[in-house]
């Protein structure tokens, strides 16, 4: 059988069910693209009911703030509906909006820093921060990323230390804290989102669960 040894190894199972979603969220966003394009407005409707969720957990998780994460949700899906004729299709339309919402929400903290500004609610009281994205992107459990003796602490004590722990972090670390450890994504989807290479990103990622970790040592004693 001379051709075997150059087949690709199957893949398991879960890996392979991963892939086919990818590609046909990939492929309906696509699709959905091309009928805004041509100026279909429920193709929009169907792309803000379809990230709103996802969208509004990152922004909410980075800015502490029910109203303030609302109005920057609203933001990056006028960004998008504003700027859809300058999207090329080059790289996934998911990366886009995600880098869309990241930097939007960045230039909101920017500006809000030094304005005495505070956070009216606590971000671990919203469900909504925690609702699994309608791709079915997984929602990860901080406790099994967080390492160290508080990985095996049980309660909602330390979970909402970590909810409450994250709006304090520097907004960079939070971004990634956000994207890897809440939302799941994977290394290439937030290398392609934030821009950064990959050893930059491990790096920055190590750093900011290792500042996190710190914040919450007080509620391990």
């Amino acid at each position: 059988m001379a051709g075997s040894a150059d087949a690709e190894p199957e893949l398991d199972p879960a890996e392979k069910k991963r892939r086919d979603a990818r590609a046909a969220r990939d492929a309906r966003d696509r699709r959905l693209v091309r009928r805004l394009k041509q100026g279909d407005e429920r193709a929009f409707q169907e792309l803000v009911h379809t990230y709103q969720d996802r969208i509004f957990g990152l922004v909410y998780r980075m800015i502490g703030n029910r109203q303030e994460a609302e109005d920057i949700a609203q933001e990056v899906f006028i960004s998008v509906y504003r700027g859809i004729a300058n999207y090329r299709g080059e790289g996934r339309f998911y990366t886009w909006l995600y880098r869309i919402a990241s930097n939007t929400t960045k230039n909101r903290l920017k500006y809000l820093k030094g304005r005495n500004f505070h956070r009216a609610d606590d971000i671990d009281e919203s469900p909504a921060a925690h609702t699994k994205g309608k791709d079915g992107g997984p929602v990860v459990a901080l406790q099994s990323v967080v390492h160290g003796p508080e990985a095996t602490v049980q309660g909602n004590r330390l979970e909402q230390a970590i909810q409450r722990e994250i709006a304090n972090l520097e907004p960079e670390h939070r971004l990634l804290i956000v994207l890897r450890d809440i939302q799941g994504h994977t290394y290439a989807e937030i290398l392609a989102i934030t821009g950064l290479q990959q050893g930059t990103l491990k790096s920055r990622l190590h750093r900011a669960r290792l500042a996190l970790k710190v914040r919450l040592e007080p509620y391990l004693e």
